[in-house]
């Protein structure tokens, strides 16, 4: 079995991958004085014995990388991956600073883009299994690209430097996700990008309708659930004739990903959806349902 944790961490993105194999994953991280300490002891216990834990960053938005210092600081990120850049901020914040320090770090860092290959994240050996991670995006030579990185390197905003991120398990649950692509910039590399069948996605930039995901990619993606982040409420797109959860409701989301099914948990208990099997699952969190693929 494999853990995928997305917090409730506000207007922000953070998700841990506890996987199937000897490796352990963070995407994105968005720490505040409120949740540090319990959201980093949690992370701690959970990645115990795991002989490659990683971090990746989708793109340097301050959501997206606040409290990465004091992540580092307590766990010791040793492998960062992030795609190649020199983005610059006019306001520079202690994280932002630190994700540089990472990024340019000739020991820690590693660049992402479509197609790259790398020990463990995708690479099998008789030491360690893959974690199953595939980078779908960037294409470094792409013009649109190139164009939205000399934007957030010129003090501009970093969202279209997102990478998109694909997890798998064999004969289980593939997830996606997207960073804070923008509607408009997905559309101009829509053709760039064979969209797998998805069986939950991540909605990039929080699930807002200026993220919205193009339908041709839709389409081919036929995700059985989208989970939405929290951006305020009047700001989220709901993907009208889609199966979803709203983070804004649920908490935090906690998928139990085994053979053919996913789990899946809130800590809400409030919370529920109509469209999950009910198997009488127990657990720590409410159990909404299950997703059998």
């Amino acid at each position: 079995m494999s853990i995928i944790k997305s917090f409730s961490v506000g207007e922000g993105d953070m998700f841990y991958i506890k996987h199937n194999t000897d490796n352990f994953s963070i995407i994105d991280c968005c720490l505040s004085d409120d949740n540090k300490a319990e959201i980093v002891k949690e992370i701690k216990h959970a990645h115990l014995g795991k002989g490659v834990t990683r971090f990746i960053s989708t793109h340097p938005d301050q959501d997206h990388i606040s409290g990465l210092k004091y992540l580092d600081d307590n766990i010791d990120i040793l492998n960062f991956y992030c795609v190649k850049n020199k983005v610059t901020k006019k306001d520079e914040t202690e994280d932002f600073k630190h994700y540089c320090l990472l990024r340019d770090s000739s020991r820690k860092a590693y660049s992402i883009e479509k197609g790259c290959v790398r020990k463990w994240m995708n690479q099998t050996c008789e030491e360690r299994g893959s974690a199953g991670i595939d980078i779908l995006w960037p294409v470094a030579s792409n013009k649109n690209y190139q164009d939205a990185l000399k934007i957030a390197e010129e003090e501009g905003n970093p969202n279209n430097i997102s990478a998109i991120i694909k997890y798998a398990v064999k004969d289980g649950v593939s997830v996606l996700w997207m960073g804070d692509l923008e509607t408009d910039f997905m559309e101009s590399i829509k053709n760039e990008i064979k969209s797998p069948k998805i069986n939950i996605l991540i909605a990039p930039h929080h699930g807002r309708d200026t993220g919205k995901v193009p339908e041709d990619w839709l389409n081919k993606m036929n995700p059985d659930i989208i989970i939405l982040g929290e951006a305020p409420s009047e700001d989220l797109n709901y993907y009208s004739g889609y199966n979803t959860i709203t983070q804004n409701s649920a908490g935090d989301i906690t998928l139990d990903c085994l053979e053919k099914k996913v789990n899946i948990f809130v800590s809400s208990q409030d919370y529920s959806v109509d469209f999950l099997d009910d198997e009488n699952v127990s657990g720590d969190d409410n159990y909404i349902g299950t997703l059998n693929l």
